[in-house]
């Protein structure tokens, strides 16, 4: 006997089937149905296109009611089926909205951490006298000279690698192309993607200038950002107080041997000397002989020595005597 179900007069189309028990379908849904109603839901399928249809409906409110806390899911087998199908759909619905506005809240809090991660900056500083080596989180090297200071996002390589200085600095980048390093300042900035290179820059001096050791460089000014200067190995780049660029050979390296805690000069004056210590040891130095300054130095000191030593050290050379200020950091050579 072939079996047929159809619509009922004037019925819901969420109820739309005669015949079929949705505590059935519900256990078809689960995988709890035994092997006689599954055939018997087979046939019924069989039966009439719109059974199909039926079926996609209570699988679709069948799924959402699994979306509900189970307190909150009606009795199956309770009559009065239509009503508690509509109870389901609200609830359902209020579950999607309380859902939607939890991910969104998670979603808005998540970019406020990443906004708030990308604003936080790192400083890293280093005394007078003294210099700091650091690794950055893409894999570059920082030496910083005494009195030098740089900072840098937090999430440094992620967005992009820019890094401002103030001081002396000298750097081992890593390469990625996709995200160039750059030196900033406000006289000028330094752009890299995998070299080493030496970055000066001192406000107070008005001096902003860059040795390339290795790979290449472009250097621009702060006031034409947009016009850069490509930079060879072996060469310095310094900005003149008119602005303008000037570039010069270098073939000795012995000045930058401050990495390795080494204040080294060549063929430098007396009053470039006292520049460098001033620079080294945070102090202030006033040359009151005019005579010192015809005198030429070659050697080394180092960081660790002290100023003290090193002022002892010229007098074996030139004969110079000098008082200091500790209270206000300031030597006076006469």
């Amino acid at each position: 006997m072939r079996l047929a179900w159809h619509r009922r007069k004037g019925s819901s189309p969420l109820n739309c089937y005669y015949g079929m028990k949705t505590e059935k379908l519900h256990r078809f849904f689960e995988g709890t149905a035994s092997p006689s109603e599954e055939n018997e839901i087979r046939r019924w399928l069989e039966a009439d296109p719109l059974n199909e249809q039926c079926l996609r409906r209570e699988r679709h409110l069948f799924d959402i009611m699994m979306l509900l806390p189970e307190d909150m899911r009606p009795e199956l087998t309770a009559p009065a089926r239509e009503s508690r199908r509509r109870l389901w759909m609200r609830e359902a619905l209020k579950a999607a909205a309380v859902a939607a506005l939890v991910l969104c809240a998670v979603y808005g809090w998540r970019l406020m951490q990443a906004d708030e991660a990308s604003q936080a900056m790192q400083t890293i500083a280093a005394p007078a006298g003294q210099r700091v080596q650091i690794s950055l989180p893409d894999g570059s090297k920082v030496w910083l000279n005494a009195r030098t200071q740089i900072t840098y996002p937090l999430n440094f390589g992620q967005a992009n690698r820019v890094m401002h200085l103030e001081g002396e600095a000298y750097f081992e980048v890593a390469s990625d192309s996709k995200h160039p390093f750059i030196v900033a300042t406000p006289s000028g900035q330094v752009k890299a993607v995998g070299t080493k290179f030496n970055v000066e820059y001192y406000a107070a001096d008005n001096i902003f200038r860059t040795t390339l050791m290795s790979g290449k460089l472009l250097v621009a000014s702060a006031n034409k950002p947009d016009v850069e200067r490509l930079l060879t190995p072996n060469k310095m780049l310094s900005l003149d107080t008119d602005g303008q660029f000037r570039e010069e050979p270098v073939s000795d390296y012995t000045r930058y041997r401050w990495i390795e805690g080494l204040i080294c000069f060549k063929d430098a004056s007396f009053t470039e000397v006292m520049k460098e210590f001033e620079k080294y040891y945070g102090v202030s130095i006033r040359v009151r002989k005019e005579s010192l300054g015809q005198y030429m130095f070659t050697g080394k000191f180092r960081h660790t020595d002290g100023i003290d030593y090193a002022l002892r050290v010229l007098q074996r050379d030139v004969r110079f005597s000098y008082v200091r200020d500790d209270e206000k950091q300031i030597f006076y050579i006469e």
